[in-house]
């Protein structure tokens, strides 16, 4: 089997999650011995996959406040005591503390561990709607899907998106995109 650029791109995402059949791979493995171009795409999405499936994105490390002040007092001027400067610390510090919550917030919120890791949750897909998943799969589909990535129809099942979702399946982003736009 012999593959093009445009079929590798089509498929590099379920290549980097091992989703697709040997003979694809091995093709695919193979082009990226010869095509420069398609290893570039394939270490950029690699490299996008790791820092958005990172959850820890925006977990800074311990003792970086401490720094990051020691550094700035080490870089800026002396401050000029002035009548305003109060104010602008109290206004600070409620910025501080407004964003702490508020990454707090969305993080705190305990959502059920994603299959893929370079997926969107399905927030705009309706709950009772019935959708198809794959036993192996990572994702969910409209009935009938040709995305469906499953040739054993017994180890498809349907469900409703809602209990999908709390399975940790994500919509595919090729037949549920109109949900996934709003």
């Amino acid at each position: 089997m012999v593959v093009n650029c445009e079929q590798v791109w089509q498929e590099i995402s379920n290549y980097l999650e091992g989703e697709v059949d040997p003979e694809l791979r091995a093709a695919m493995e193979e082009h990226f011995k010869q095509c420069q171009h398609c290893t570039a795409v394939l270490d950029g999405t690699r490299n996008l996959v790791q820092l958005y499936g990172d959850g820890k994105l925006f977990e800074l490390p311990a003792g970086f406040s401490r720094r990051l002040e020691r550094r700035l007092r080490q870089s800026l001027p002396p401050p000029r005591p002035t009548s305003g400067s109060f104010w602008m610390i109290a206004v600070a510090a409620a910025a501080l503390l407004a964003g702490g919550l508020t990454l707090a917030r969305s993080g705190g919120l305990s959502s059920p561990e994603l299959r893929s890791a370079h997926a969107q949750p399905g927030r705009g897909v309706p709950g009772d709607m019935v959708v198809a998943v794959s036993k192996e799969g990572k994702t969910f589909h409209v009935p009938g899907c040709k995305y469906l990535h499953q040739s054993d129809k017994e180890k498809v099942k349907l469900l409703a998106a809602s209990e999908a979702m709390r399975e940790g399946y994500v919509p595919c982003l090729r037949c549920l995109r109109r949900y996934l736009n709003r």
